[in-house]
């Protein structure tokens, strides 16, 4: 299959016009100008932008639907709900639970993995700090357990990317080393620790920071707390959840400005209410209300979890990084594409020779036209709600 278009933009480069040519479910090649042959069959998509489809290493539900229930109705709608809004990778995020729920969730969940339902799982919780709760239920959070780690990471197998913790918390550095020799990525999240516990942490193999300056100590200047030490390692990938609410769009020009093209990974922290009017939702055990499409646990002013999706965190991320558009282009597709795939070890990203098939083509105003999944168009209509 050969298809031409106005801009494609590759995740390293922008090609205009440009080539992708695919055969099965794999990119063969791309390029800019002419495609290199002549083929009867090749598709014009026209006056578009095509870029590789969006990798949420952080969604919790969508379209109605629950990661927690980890059933194959509920994680097949929400996954189905987010690829209709381009996301072609997809981690679902658990909620803090209680032990036999948490195996449960994370032993069904690794099943659907295996079906290729989802990409993975992110075990966000429940070794995380009460005072920076956010969503969670605060008496479900607790100290890491050597043996109940090692249950759930065994029920998860490959299946488990990602583990957030807080590192103040008695036993997490252990924790993390042992998250780490398992295979997954170590992440710091829903935490009260210190600049030096948070270095500690990052000591200890822990690579992703968990939607920075959301449910983290703020920064002090005589305590710079989380935020400063995950922003200035090197070796941490920092998740924002950029839909406008969670972080105000100066903070995500700063964050993108000081970390560089390589580290910033837009996610949606999307619940159940992604893509449905407001009323009343569920978020793991919490009930969340939606208002004015903003979700908060039920009677508090909390924030839980977003409605965003990733084609919208992208557009925001576009038109709100101060940079010429064919520069924050570029760099949006980093951050929504290749470097939320690099930072939890996925398949390799972008419109690249030997990548999966997966793209996005988006029309002036960057709304969603068509996704392609594997080398497989979604059926015509499919896209939007």
């Amino acid at each position: 299959m050969l298809l031409t278009a106005q801009t494609i933009v590759t995740g390293a480069e922008l090609l205009r016009p440009g080539w992708i040519e695919l055969a099965g479910d794999r990119i063969l090649g791309a390029g800019a100008g002419s495609a290199p042959r002549r083929d009867a069959a090749a598709l014009d998509l026209g006056a578009v932008t095509v870029v590789p489809g969006f990798v949420d290493t952080h969604v919790h539900g969508g379209g109605g639907a629950d990661f927690a229930a980890a059933t194959a109705g509920q994680v097949g709608t929400a996954a189905g709900f987010h690829l209709r809004h381009g996301t072609t990778t997809l981690i679902a995020s658990l909620l803090s639970a209680a032990p036999d729920e948490l195996l449960r969730q994370t032993a069904a969940l690794a099943a659907l993995v295996d079906d290729g339902l989802i990409a993975g799982i992110h075990l966000e919780g429940p070794w995380l700090a009460v005072g920076r709760c956010g969503a969670h239920d605060p008496a479900l959070l607790r100290d890491p357990d050597p043996v109940e780690l090692d249950r759930v990471l065994a029920a998860g197998g490959p299946a488990i990317r990602m583990v957030t913790v807080a590192p103040e918390r008695a036993g997490a550095i252990a924790a993390i080393r042992r998250i780490v020799a398992a295979g997954a990525v170590a992440a710091v999240g829903h935490t009260d620790a210190t600049y030096a516990q948070t270095g500690a942490a990052v000591a200890a193999g822990a690579t992703v920071a968990t939607h920075l300056f959301n449910a983290m100590r703020p920064i002090h200047h005589r305590e710079p707390g989380p935020v400063i030490a995950l922003l200035e390692d090197p070796r941490v990938s920092v998740e924002l959840i950029a839909d406008g609410l969670h972080v105000h769009p100066a903070l995500y020009r700063r964050a993108s400005a000081a970390v560089g093209p390589n580290r910033v990974s837009l996610v949606t922290d999307a619940m159940s209410a992604a893509g449905m009017p407001d009323g009343d939702y569920r978020l793991g055990p919490r009930q969340v209300r939606v208002c004015d499409g903003q979700a908060r646990v039920a009677g508090t002013d909390t924030i839980a979890g977003g409605t965003a999706t990733m084609d919208a965190v992208f557009r925001f991320a576009v038109h709100n990084s101060g940079l010429p558009r064919d520069a924050a282009l570029l760099q949006a597709v980093r951050q929504a594409c290749i470097n939320p795939a690099r930072a939890l070890r996925l398949d390799r990203p972008g419109l690249i020779a030997g990548a999966r098939g997966d793209l996005v083509v988006l029309d002036d105003a960057l709304q969603v036209r068509a996704v392609m999944a594997a080398g497989r168009w979604l059926p015509t209509g499919a896209t939007g709600r």
